[in-house]
């Protein structure tokens, strides 16, 4: 940001100058960086003209009219955020600040998808038996929802929420998932591989990340169609400070019959058909990378197995509800449902 020249000045630029970028930059904005970039102020029209009619020359400093506590919002925000922030300001343009420094600017009707650190997971490496035969001779990712496999989705929502760096465990058929997706290039994205020689379960395969990655990062299922925003996650999971947060989905089912309540052989109360709830895993994560110290290369370990290591070492595991569109696409009805919802997402 502090090379478009339209959108920044520097302390001491005069008022003149700072109104002549704010016509330029047709934000309604100018930002005030330091000499080392650094966001210090922003300066609107509206601060210029109460300057002014408080007894400000066009000639004094720009430090004189700006505004020293900018509306900002980290990298991890979410639009929702973005949006409440405008309307609690009262304010059209909100900057994205990383390390005190502006990394994207979202104005009116503009959406944050500003490019992340933060790495993604997705497991890969399943064998998909309960949609075989369809997986008999194509990796369940690849299995198409009308002319696009799963895994494109997955990676084009990622990509749309600002992730750019992808590692896809794969084993079951992996060398199609790697002959399609190649290093991420036609999705935008930075593509490695965790090759799995044997199944190591949900969470085995990450052994092979211990040491490379540094910050908390997302893990999800590759046969997932779902809306979640990843970024309100990671977001949540920063402020609650845990060392893993599992994204949870209500299931609730119904009972089928009537349902007695007893004490001892004295009948105490009655249900019929009653309707019972638990939150289950979504199958999307986000872990601390010291989680990954409780991983042995070429270990089979499921998550749960995981994120109880965790637990028992009394780390913080919390569950962050996912309330949006959630499909795991794990049996044919399943599939045909997530092709069904997909359609009309395309129509």
């Amino acid at each position: 940001m502090s090379s478009n020249a339209d959108l920044s000045v520097h302390p001491g630029t005069s008022i003149r100058d700072a109104l002549t970028q704010l016509d330029r930059s047709r934000r309604q904005v100018v930002f005030v960086e330091d000499t080392e970039g650094r966001l210090i102020g922003a300066v609107s029209d509206g601060d210029i003209r109460r300057g002014l009619l408080s007894g400000a020359s066009l000639e004094d400093d720009v430090d004189r009219v700006m505004n020293t506590n900018p509306a900002t919002v980290p990298p991890t925000a979410t639009q929702e955020a973005v949006e409440e922030l405008k309307a609690q300001r009262g304010i059209r343009v909100v900057a994205v600040v990383d390390d005190g420094r502006i990394v994207d600017v979202v104005g009116e009707g503009e959406h944050i998808a500003t490019p992340l650190p933060t790495p993604v997971v997705l497991m890969a490496g399943g064998r998909g038996q309960r949609l075989y035969p369809i997986t008999k001779d194509i990796p369940k990712p690849l299995v198409p929802l009308g002319e696009t496999p799963m895994i494109d989705i997955i990676l084009g929502r990622l990509h749309g929420q600002g992730f750019r760096r992808v590692h896809v465990s794969v084993n079951h058929l992996g060398h199609l998932i790697e002959e399609h997706l190649g290093d991420g290039t036609a999705h935008g994205l930075e593509i490695t591989y965790l090759h799995e020689p044997m199944p190591l379960g949900t969470a085995g395969a990450m052994a092979q990340l211990r040491g490379e990655i540094d910050s908390p990062f997302v893990v999800m299922n590759s046969d997932l169609l779902t809306d979640v925003d990843l970024r309100r996650m990671l977001g949540f999971h920063l402020d609650v400070q845990a060392a893993a947060t599992i994204g949870a989905r209500e299931y609730g089912f119904e009972i089928p019959y009537g349902v007695i309540r007893r004490d001892g052989h004295r009948v105490v109360g009655l249900a019929e058909k009653p309707y019972h709830s638990e939150l289950v895993s979504a199958g999307i994560y986000v872990l601390d990378p010291t989680a990954l110290e409780l991983l042995e290369q070429g270990e089979y370990c499921d998550m749960p197995t995981l994120l109880s290591r965790l637990m028992d070492a009394d780390r913080s595991v919390a569950a962050y509800e996912i309330r949006d569109e959630w499909i795991d696409v794990g049996r044919p009805e399943d599939l045909e449902r997530a092709r069904s919802a997909w359609e009309r997402r395309t129509r």
